[in-house]
């Protein structure tokens, strides 16, 4: 059977043999198949779907595809952290070296910008002198030093993932279930940390809108780190508004620093130490005992501390003056008086790319000094005229007027009060 007649069946709905799978996967590491037939099966495959049976044959070929570091097997103690992505998210630039001050290993191999998303490896770039292309050794070596590593995905840990993660990023097949899980599970996986905690976004701003389509993935990326012998939970968290208040890639890395300095973002704040709590669970310690560590981590500036050892083990300089810096501010102000009732995450996190802190084609390359401010919440008494955003303007020629509307209409103000939802809804379970 050809690869186009692979494509027509998953088009036309059917399921995809085993062989068929292992096909696109082996086309796709090998650049045996061209790149539209790839992205046609990706698009195929966000619109019909897959069932259990072939996502798991994905997950285990994208795995297979290349190397397995298995770091439980020197560091067992070592603890991972994923996000599935949304806007203003900097929390692992904050976990982990919260973690490691408090003398728990982070591992983590994390990703670019994806969608309407920044990635947390574009944030890190932004700091003069960081590596993250590190290999296995290399890896350990970053934990021994200053007990966290976050590394790119290597050429040799699923290869195909690589690929089409890139594609999915230019071909609108990011919110695809079985895409999405397989390609975190073939990464962590492949990176082998005994322990992983997932932050799946819910709302607006993330790739699942709304609780069930939430729940539905973490239910099976836990399913599969737990059936692999990974000890792992996954917390539902909301996305209906930006997390912190900067979107770009330099902004938020200076936002990171003021929450480990013990000021900032209290949303951020208290999602990072959540999902460190729960880490510190996960791997057998008592619940009360491990917030009021982490707090003090925080408070003390143990973490901050921290930080500056990871910045520098990954040979980047922690002066936050070196960090790009916009060329211009330009505000935006609401055009009416009333209650912020919604804010358009994901429509903010296109405008944050559109500006220059993501990537509309694959070869495009990011203004780290570009982003967006986030100013109102949600439930805010507005005034009319009152700044509710700022555009962060760096050197990508853009509309700038265009912008300005896009982002003032992500803003919805209506006459009603009404209560912010919760930062946490839970683990799956607790939404039954």
């Amino acid at each position: 059977m050809s690869f186009t007649e692979s494509i027509a069946r998953k088009r036309d709905g059917l399921e995809l043999a085993e062989s068929e799978i292992a096909s696109f996967v082996r086309g796709a590491s090998s650049a045996e198949l061209p790149v539209e037939q790839l992205a046609a099966m990706l698009m195929a495959i966000c619109i019909r779907g897959m069932t259990e049976r072939e996502s798991a044959d994905l997950t285990r070929e994208m795995l297979n595809s290349g190397d397995q570091w298995n770091l439980a097997e020197d560091i067992p103690e070592a603890v991972d952290k994923h996000s599935t992505g949304g806007v203003g998210d900097t929390v692992s630039l904050i976990f982990a070296p919260l973690m490691a001050s408090v003398g728990v290993p982070v591992a983590m191999m994390a990703g670019r910008g994806l969608g309407h998303s920044q990635g947390t490896l574009d944030k890190l770039e932004s700091i003069p002198g960081f590596k993250v292309s590190w290999d296995r050794k290399g890896m350990l070596s970053l934990i021994d030093s200053c007990g966290a590593a976050i590394v790119a995905q290597t050429e040799e840990i699923a290869p195909a993932d690589r690929v089409l993660y890139a594609l999915r990023d230019v071909t609108g097949t990011v919110p695809s279930l079985p895409l999405i899980v397989a390609s975190i599970m073939s990464k962590k996986l492949a990176l082998g940390a005994g322990t992983l905690i997932l932050d799946v976004k819910c709302g607006r701003g993330a790739f699942r809108k709304n609780i069930e389509d939430a729940k539905s993935l973490a239910l099976a990326l836990r399913s599969v780190a737990r059936r692999s012998g990974v000890r792992c939970q996954a917390l539902i968290t909301e996305m209906d508004q930006p997390l912190g208040p900067f979107l770009g890639n330099a902004v938020e890395v200076r936002e990171a620093l003021e929450v480990l300095s013990g000021r900032g973002s209290l949303r951020l704040r208290d999602l990072s130490l959540r999902l460190a709590e729960e880490s510190l669970v996960l791997a057998g310690r008592d619940r009360g005992e491990s917030a009021e560590t982490l707090h003090n981590a925080l408070n003390s500036g143990k973490a901050l501390k921290k930080w500056e050892e990871i910045v520098r083990a990954h040979g980047g300089d922690p002066d936050p003056d070196l960090l790009p810096k916009p060329e211009e501010i330009i505000e935006v102000r609401a055009a009416a008086d009333g209650f912020l009732r919604s804010i358009d995450g994901e429509s903010l996190g296109w405008s944050t790319v559109e500006i220059g802190a993501g990537r509309r084609r694959q070869d495009e390359p990011i203004d780290d000094a570009a982003g967006l401010e986030v100013c109102a919440r949600l439930g805010d008494s507005i005034v009319r005229g009152q700044t509710v955003a700022r555009i962060l303007v760096g050197r990508r020629k853009v509309d700038l007027e265009a912008l300005k509307l896009k982002v003032e209409k992500a803003f919805e103000i209506g006459k009603e009060e009404m209560s912010p939802p919760p930062l946490v809804y839970g683990p799956p379970e607790d939404l039954d």
